[in-house]
């Protein structure tokens, strides 16, 4: 005769611990938020993304597209969240970015 060899059902707690999620730290649940969220990721600046959040809540989009353009434009940039900064002044005050 067969005999079917038994097992034990795994429990759902084993199952789920096998899958478990990548934590973003943070909860993103508006548009702005991540918009935020993503433009200081390319501008290297994670640690400030409560700045860019707020940029992105408060600043015109077309205007942080422009400065955001400009920077990922740039060849050579060091530090392109200070690029990023001086283009959004210049754009705020009506100033053209280059000559």
């Amino acid at each position: 005769m067969n005999q079917k060899k038994t097992t034990k059902p795994s429990s759902i707690r084993d199952v789920l611990t096998k899958f478990a999620l990548e934590d973003k730290g943070g909860h993103i649940t508006r548009e702005f938020q991540d918009y935020g969220y993503r433009l200081a990721c390319e501008m290297g600046e994670e640690n400030r993304r409560g700045m860019y959040i707020k940029l992105a809540k408060t600043v015109d989009r077309a205007v942080l597209e422009k400065a955001r353009s400009f920077v990922i434009d740039a060849p050579h940039v060091t530090n392109k969240g200070r690029l990023f900064m001086w283009a959004l002044g210049k754009l705020k005050k009506g100033e053209p970015l280059t000559k």
